[in-house]
């Protein structure tokens, strides 16, 4: 999909590397309770890539006359490296750059399609489009300071805003009528992936951590052990669970909650936790149980064993699944048939 503009990208890294929190007892990110995942079928393996120079040329296309620069592709790349987090590894260098050259012309493609048709974006529908970025961020003035630092104004944001609506408005006017899923369809899909609706066998627990840090001295783990200790006498005394945990858990994806940490399946919680929650019965509160971010005490409150999900529960999953793929099979069509009529002219 051509949907991802760079300066809207650059805001949205920033929100979420600011924004984020993750729990301290999970080994891998949840995937989320109760959520069935319908992954994309494998594709074919990938073909030869033409290499890229390893100095780029200051104009590396040219789409109807519009130049694609060096800037312009080194910025979203740029862009991608903060996301994933790392640089783009040397064996998919080619790969990586010939890919997002693509994804700029095919954008240039677009941009140029909404100028011809004239595509309407009101005041209005650009206002609500940096609501919603803003929201990504804790605060207003979070997202004022990530602007001011990227050296980026209001106004262009704004304009990017425009483009983005403008391109999503022309593709849906586009493929809209082509995104029907016939039950037909879904049911097929159901039935022909049973591997995809299988819930692993999952409880729902709470906890209550006194945390230690794992370059803490003896004295400071004895400490934070005497601490738990007394929790846990407290709790076996008949103390409400839930009311110690939010006195006193360290966990703060958890605590507030009264430390329930809802359903998950084995292997997303790190080993002690993970082997002690699966082993208890429902109802049951655990001794001690030490990890590398300190001491747990975990209370198991329900246990459900694998099972099939029901397609009634998994339907509408499927229908969007299925109608994401029909729109990005038809928004591909669209733009090789933009290029098609176009001069599109590769320089590297």
């Amino acid at each position: 999909m051509f949907r991802v503009l760079p300066l809207l990208l650059i805001l949205s890294i920033a929100a979420c590397s600011k924004g984020a929190k993750d729990s301290a007892t999970s080994a891998q990110p949840p995937a989320g309770a109760g959520t069935t995942q319908v992954p994309a079928a494998p594709g074919a393996p990938p073909e030869p890539v033409k290499p890229v120079p390893e100095k780029l040329p200051d104009v590396l296309a040219r789409v109807n006359g519009e130049k694609v620069t060096r800037n312009d592709v080194e910025e979203f790349v740029h862009n991608l490296e903060g996301r994933a987090g790392g640089p783009v590894p040397p064996d998919q260098r080619d790969r990586v750059y010939r890919g997002v050259l693509d994804q700029i012309v095919g954008y240039k493609l677009l941009l140029q399609e909404v100028k011809t048709r004239k595509v309407v974006v009101t005041d209005a529908d650009v206002d609500a489009r940096i609501d919603q970025l803003k929201k990504q961020f804790p605060s207003e003035e979070l997202f004022i300071k990530t602007l001011t630092d990227r050296k980026m104004t209001l106004d262009q944001i704004k304009g990017e805003a425009r483009k983005d609506l403008s391109i999503s408005r022309l593709i849906e006017t586009e493929i809209a009528p082509k995104l029907a899923v016939k039950p037909e369809q879904v049911e097929a899909f159901y039935k022909n992936n049973p591997d995809q609706f299988t819930q692993p066998e999952r409880v729902k627990a709470s906890h209550i951590l006194i945390s230690v840090p794992e370059t803490a001295d003896a004295a400071a783990k004895a400490q934070a052990k005497s601490k738990a200790q007394q929790i846990l006498k407290e709790i076996k005394a008949g103390k409400d669970f839930a009311a110690l945990a939010k006195q006193h858990s360290q966990d703060p994806g958890s605590a507030a909650n009264g430390g329930d940490l809802g359903f998950f399946p084995k292997g997303q919680m790190v080993g002690p936790f993970n082997d002690v929650a699966f082993s208890l019965k429902p109802g049951a509160i655990s001794n001690l149980v030490e990890t590398q971010f300190g001491y747990h005490i975990i209370r198991v409150d329900e246990k459900q064993p694998a099972h099939t999900v029901p397609f009634e529960e998994v339907k509408p999953k499927i229908e969007q699944y299925l109608k994401d793929q029909t729109r990005e099979t038809e928004t591909q069509a669209f733009v090789k048939a933009l290029r098609a009529k176009s001069k599109v002219e590769i320089l590297i």
